[in-house]
């Protein structure tokens, strides 16, 4: 093990989100919007992408710096083959206490069970309306919510801990508000509504479309009491409320109304292999390059510390309408969730 870094604002090294893939296979409105991820899109080339042996020694890199928690993303993660392999090496890392996944959810009854054998043990599957028509809408592909719902009762029986992710966007989708938070309470799985970011540059983001936490909680309590829980660990993303007279968790994800980067502990990996300290990132370091010129393992522990004890990143807490619309943002579908 070499010694724990931190960034500038004294903030660890202790999550890193690897990106397998750019490829997705739903058009998000929020994400991927099909007008600008059509048909004839210019995906990344294979052999641009990090192979598993690649991501893996960069993740065991990553580990002894001090990551604890590692997900797995992408675009969709599951159109990556063979993602197993990978999940069985990180598992097998010593240090690493926590893998994860975040995915659509769409393929997972082809992967789960191998998944789940090699070391995955769990998943924030992306849900965004229980009513046809708007997800259909949402995801752009007009694929039904069923087939996602089908299969998170799966990954449930396989013995993932699931958790629910749903993008709130005012007009289009915060009437299922009520009706996602009755589904899955009912079912005992955390839900987590997400604030609408203004994540990349072409998801037409404005502060007119964002439906805040304290929004949310408004509508809820009319209906619910709930209760707020205690942060599980420095760097909590979201923020936990306990329904009364249940066990079941709905949480909220603040990014716009109640930053949280004083407390961001997370790396982003690109699936071709740039270091991002940011979600709302301008610009990356390139670790591919490095890997394939034959660099070292204490020259790459090296070029990853520097980029790391340099940090000052805290976009949410400066983010002006302004700058949302102007300033150049990496893609989520590139740099990962």
């Amino acid at each position: 093990m070499t010694t724990p870094v931190q960034d500038k604002l004294n903030r660890p090294l202790h999550d890193l989100r690897i990106s397998v893939t750019d490829r997705c296979n739903f058009r998000c409105t929020y994400c991927m919007p099909k007008e600008i991820f059509g048909d004839d899109y210019a995906f990344l080339p294979r052999d641009q992408l990090l192979s598993f042996e690649e991501i893996g020694r960069l993740a065991e890199l990553f580990i002894s710096l001090g990551v604890r928690k590692i997900r797995i993303t992408g675009g969709e993660p599951l159109l990556r083959r063979d993602l197993a392999k990978l999940v069985e090496r990180i598992a097998a890392t010593p240090g690493v206490e926590d893998i994860a996944m975040t995915t659509n959810g769409l393929l997972l009854h082809r992967h789960a069970e191998e998944l789940f054998a090699a070391g995955l043990r769990r998943l924030n599957i992306s849900l965004d309306a229980l009513d046809p028509e708007i997800f259909g809408k949402m995801n752009g592909r007009g694929i039904q919510p069923e087939r996602i719902l089908e299969n998170i009762d799966l990954a449930c029986r396989i013995g993932y801990e699931v958790k629910v992710n749903m993008v709130v966007q005012k007009g289009m989708n915060d009437s299922q508000i009520i009706p996602m938070a009755e589904y899955f309470k009912d079912r005992n799985i955390t839900l987590r509504m997400i604030e609408f970011m203004d994540a990349g540059t072409g998801n037409g983001w404005s502060y007119e479309k964002v439906t805040t936490k304290a929004e949310m909680l408004t509508l809820l309590g009319q209906r619910y009491e709930l209760q707020p829980v205690r942060p599980a660990y420095y760097g909590e993303v979201a923020k936990y409320y306990r329904y009364d007279n249940s066990s079941a968790k709905l949480g909220f994800i603040t990014s716009v109304s109640e930053s949280f980067c004083s407390a961001c502990t997370r790396a982003r990996l690109s699936s071709e292999g740039k270091l991002y300290t940011c979600l709302f990132a301008t610009a990356g370091y390139d670790l591919r390059d490095m890997l394939r010129s034959g660099a070292s393992d204490e020259q790459l522990l090296d070029a990853i510390r520097t980029v790391w004890t340099g940090r000052t990143d805290r976009y949410s807490d400066e983010r002006t309408e302004y700058t949302a619309k102007h300033r150049s943002k990496i893609g989520m579908s590139y740099i990962g969730g």
